[in-house]
C-alpha cells in the first residue's frame, strides 16, 4: 500500500516539506486511539531471538532509526511503533541553528537515492533534552555535533556541551565527524584530531559514576590506509564501536538529473561501498569492536549483508523513506529464518 499509493503521492510534492507534514500526520494518529496498536500489529516483530545485547546495552530487535530523521527527538516515541529496535536523534549542536538554505534536499527517484546539505539544522541540544524527558521506554542514541560557526580547534567543546546535556536521557553517543556538510567537519576525521575529541569525551566519562557507550560515524569515502587509522584509534581510545556509514560525496554511476546537487548521497548507490566499509572493519579488527551498519539498506537482503558483513546492528534513513515501514518487519523475519 505504501509504495503503490502513499509514496508516489508524497512524491509529488518539495521532500522536506513531506518531511514535516509526515511527521504531523504520524503525531496526529498517534493520538488517536488504537492507531499505536495497529501500527506495532502492522510492523513489529516481537520475538526474543531478535533481541541483541551490543556495547553493554540490550536491543530488542537489531533494525534500528538512523540520525538525520527525528533530529530534535520530537518523534522518537511514535517511530518506535513501527518496530525499530532503537532510535538515533540528531545530529544536535550546543546552539540551534537553521541549517543551509533551502532548498537543500533532494530525491534522486530514478537512483533510489537522496541528495542532502542540510547542515545540522536542529533546535539545538537544550530542547531536546527537554522532549527527551517523555520517554516511553524507547532506546535512544544521541548523535552530536559542532556548530557551523565553530572553529575545528575548539569543537571538543562543542562536543562536550552535548555530551554532558544529554548524558542522563540517551543510551549510547554517536561523534559525528563524517557529515559532508558542515565546512571543514570531516578535516575531524584525520587521525590526530579525532584522536583527540575521542579521548577528551572518553577521559570526561571517567567523573561520572555511570559510563554510556561513544561511537564513531565515518564517512563511506575513506580509504584503506584511513580505515586502519579508525581502527587504531577505536582500540586506543577504547571508544565502543563505529557506525559505517554516513552519506558519500561520490556521484558514480547516477542516472537522476540532479545528480549534480551538492551535498551527501544516500540511498541504493550506497549499498555496495557501505558494506565494504564494514567487512574491512571487522575483518581487518579481528571483530575488536561492534558495528553498526548503515546506508542503502532497501531490501531484507540488503540488512541481512550488512550483517553478515560483520554489523552487530543495522539503521535505516533512505530505505525507510522509499520502501516504508513494512521494510522494518521484512528485515527482522528474514533474521528469524537466519536464526
Amino acid at each position: 500500500m505504501y509504495k503503490l499509493l502513499i509514496r508516489p503521492i508524497l512524491f509529488w510534492f518539495d521532500p522536506e516539506k513531506v518531511h514535516y507534514f509526515t511527521f504531523s500526520l504520524i503525531r496526529t494518529l498517534s493520538k488517536i486511539p488504537g492507531f499505536p496498536s495497529l501500527f506495532k500489529s502492522l510492523y513489529s516483530v516481537n520475538d526474543q531471538r531478535l533481541e541483541r545485547e551490543v556495547f553493554g546495552l540490550k536491543f530488542k530487535n537489531p533494525v534500528g532509526l538512523a540520525a538525520g530523521f527525528d533530529k530534535d527527538a520530537k518523534l522518537y516515541n511514535e517511530l518506535s511503533n513501527f518496530g525499530f529496535g532503537f532510535i538515533e536523534i540528531g545530529t544536535l549542536t550546543p546552539v540551534g541553528q537553521e541549517g543551509n538554505p533551502k532548498k537543500r534536499l533532494f530525491r534522486l527517484k530514478e537512483d533510489s537515492a537522496i541528495i542532502n546539505r542540510m547542515g545540522f539544522n536542529n533546535g539545538g541540544v537544550k530542547e531536546a533534552v527537554e522532549r527527551l524527558k517523555s520517554n516511553k521506554g524507547v532506546l535512544i542514541g544521541g548523535n552530536i555535533g559542532k556548530n557551523k560557526i565553530t572553529p575545528n580547534e575548539n569543537a571538543v567543546d562543542d562536543y562536550k556541551i552535548c555530551f554532558e546535556a544529554l548524558f542522563d536521557y540517551v543510551d549510547y553517543f554517536v561523534v559525528n565527524v563524517s557529515s559532508p556538510n558542515t565546512p571543514n567537519l570531516r578535516e575531524l576525521q584525520e587521525k590526530e584530531p579525532l584522536k583527540k575529541l575521542l579521548s577528551s569525551l572518553e577521559n570526561h566519562q571517567l567523573q561520572t559514576i555511570n559510563h554510556k557507550p561513544i561511537l564513531l560515524k565515518i564517512a563511506p569515502d575513506l580509504t584503506d590506509s584511513q580505515l586502519l587509522d579508525i581502527i587504531e584509534i577505536v582500540n586506543e581510545t577504547k571508544i565502543a564501536g563505529v557506525i559505517a556509514t554516513n552519506t558519500t560525496l561520490s556521484r558514480e554511476g547516477l542516472q537522476s538529473e540532479n545528480k549534480s546537487e551538492t551535498g551527501g548521497l544516500s540511498g541504493k548507490p550506497l549499498t555496495k561501498r557501505s558494506t565494504e566499509v564494514i567487512r574491512f572493519l571487522s575483518e581487518k579488527s579481528n571483530k575488536s569492536f561492534p558495528i553498526i551498519g548503515v546506508g542503502g539498506i532497501h531490501t531484507a537482503q540488503d540488512a541481512i549483508e550488512k550483517l553478515e558483513a560483520g554489523a552487530s546492528l543495522i539503521q535505516l534513513y533512505t530505505g525507510f523513506i522509499y520502501e516504508g515501514p513494512k521494510l522494518i518487519r521484512d528485515i527482522n523475519k528474514a533474521i528469524l529464518k537466519k536464526s
